[in-house]
């Protein structure tokens, strides 16, 4: 019988049962995956999309990052799942077993990093796909590879040392000149604040970790610098891609690798030539970060991988926090005038302003405000990741009126975001009630005036165990430099980005972190300068 059947097989006859099979096996694995999350909790609801794989939504998704229009594309993408009008959290059910949760729902998150962080982590596909860049750091690991980590940088954020604000002055002393602008008669006062910052804070954060700053404020072409940038940008195209992103290049990005580790390796080498006993001689003098870790591990690999981990987080978000505030300073005066005040009462202004101290900068109310303001507005991880260890469940989400548990396969990945979270109005006041305060706008006003986020519904810093330990230094760092630029300046203008006739919303750049996607120009005024906006045309210093 057999043997007939294969006897009058023609070539397409064959080919036909070949697929039939093939799709066969394919829709019986599909709906044993669908079975095991049922089994394990409900379904979300399901972002549309028409190709297989959501080809189609991947490359929507990459248009609008093209465009800084991501948080427009997330936020429809979430809200109207399954033709909801207002979903907290979705799935892209793309794929044969390949599922992406994204949530904005606080009690999901909060599970997430704390509730249920057994069953969360960065996950080996995470490790792997960032493995060239991160290394074995404390953010691309988990288990006990993340736990030392954590152990060996931990000591370095002690509060004994970040009161130490030296490292900060001295840049931010070369800072100060260069936002006023350009000192020749016919050169133009307007600066791009963006670029200034990210260039300040990389002196700033080389300086702490490797005893050198790159001087990247006197020469901003700097090839490390560019290559950083470079490799973050890289990294986050492939990381958006997901399973598609091996068939992108990576020469450009493994050239850029190449450069950053080239500046990196000459540091390491020269601490690791240091016996322990000239480390500890170093404690009485400066010690760096650099020579701190080499105290605890002399391997190569473990020293690049925490450095480079540890310059992403120092740099990058304390830049684009800065730049954001700034921008928003320099649209509300009212703002600038009041935090000037509190300034001068407690430190002075001018030239007999005197340097902030570790307890001035946590006791100054409105000055944390701002920050903690800028940092509800403009999360500098405005969406993040973790997989699933094993099979679990998030709390909520599922179910007809998505208070049900979603199921969630071992593998899966979920993407939450606490910029959409901690933009949400439903987690605000309603308008018209005594502590309203437009959660989309930015308004430092409502942390003086009784209004305090509920919990987990404002973490700049993530939470739970994985906790930012930087984030003391962040904002001590943060603070200083704003306490500094306005004992200096007394007002701050905003102007629009060149080609256009007014000031608009800062462009919003996701990356890793997110940034500036355009020129944020401001004119910083001096106490007693005269300053005619109409005479100034607008084009970077």
């Amino acid at each position: 019988m057999i043997e007939e059947v294969l006897a009058g097989m023609t070539p397409g006859k064959a080919l036909l049962w070949t697929l039939a099979v093939f799709v066969s096996v394919l829709v019986f694995r599909k709906l044993q995956v669908s079975a095991e999350i049922s089994r394990l909790g409900s379904r979300a609801p399901k972002i549309s999309f028409q190709l297989p794989y959501a080809l189609d939504f991947i490359y929507k998704g990459h248009i609008a990052n093209l465009a800084h229009k991501d948080i427009e594309f997330w936020a429809k993408s979430i809200t109207a799942a399954g033709g909801e009008a207002n979903c907290k959290t979705a799935e892209l059910d793309a794929g044969i077993s390949t599922r992406v949760v994204l949530t904005k729902d606080p009690e999901n998150i909060k599970a997430l990093l704390t509730g249920q962080f057994a069953d969360y982590g960065k996950g080996e596909p995470f490790h792997r796909d960032w493995k060239e860049f991160l290394g074995d750091s404390i953010f691309a690991t988990d288990g006990e590879l993340w736990s030392r980590s954590r152990q060996l940088i931990r000591p370095m954020f002690s509060r004994e040392r970040i009161v130490d604000t030296e490292v900060f002055e001295k840049h931010v002393q070369k800072l100060i000149p260069l936002l006023g602008g350009s000192t020749s008669p016919k050169g133009s006062r307007v600066v791009d604040v963006g670029s200034l910052f990210f260039r300040y804070t990389l002196d700033a954060a080389t300086d702490y970790l490797l005893g050198q700053g790159t001087d990247s404020l006197e020469n901003p072409a700097t090839r490390f610098a560019e290559a950083f940038r470079y490799v973050q940008q890289r990294q986050a195209e492939l990381f958006r891609f997901g399973v598609f992103s091996f068939a992108m290049s990576r020469t450009e990005f493994r050239r850029n690798l190449k450069i950053m580790d080239e500046f990196i390796q000459p540091y390491i080498e020269t601490v690791l030539s240091l016996s322990s006993d000239e480390l500890e001689q170093k404690l009485s003098k400066r010690e760096t970060f650099l020579d701190a870790l080499a105290r605890f591990t002399r391997d190569r690999q473990v020293l690049r991988d925490q450095l480079v981990a540890v310059l992403l987080a120092g740099r990058d978000t304390t830049a684009g926090t800065l730049s954001f505030c700034l921008f928003e300073l320099s649209r509300n005066p009212e703002v600038v005038a009041k935090l000037r005040e509190e300034i001068r009462s407690r430190l002075g202004v001018g030239a007999s302003g005197q340097k902030p101290s570790y307890t001035d900068l946590k006791e100054m109310k409105y000055l944390n405000a701002v920050i903690n303001e800028t940092m509800r507005v403009y999360p500098v991880v405005p969406f993040n990741v973790r997989y699933s260890l094993h099979n679990t469940t998030l709390p909520r989400g599922g179910g007809p009126d998505g208070r049900d548990p979603v199921g969630v396969r071992a593998n899966s990945r979920v993407i939450y975001s606490t910029m959409l979270m901690q933009r949400d109005p439903d987690l605000y006041d309603a308008p018209g009630s005594k502590n309203y305060f437009d959660p989309g706008k930015w308004i430092p006003e409502r942390w003086v005036s009784g209004w305090s986020p509920r919990p987990w519904q404002f973490i700049p810093f993530n939470g739970g165990p994985r906790i930012c330990i930087g984030q003391q230094f962040a904002t001590i760092e943060m603070g200083y430099t704003i306490i500094r630029i306005l004992q200096a300046y007394e007002r701050i203008i905003a102007l629009p980005v060149s080609g256009k006739d007014k000031v608009e919303d800062p462009v919003l750049r996701f990356e890793v972190t997110l940034s500036p996607g355009s020129e944020l120009n401001c004119v910083f005024v001096k106490e007693g300068e005269d300053y005619a906006r109409s005479s100034e045309g607008v084009g970077r210093a």
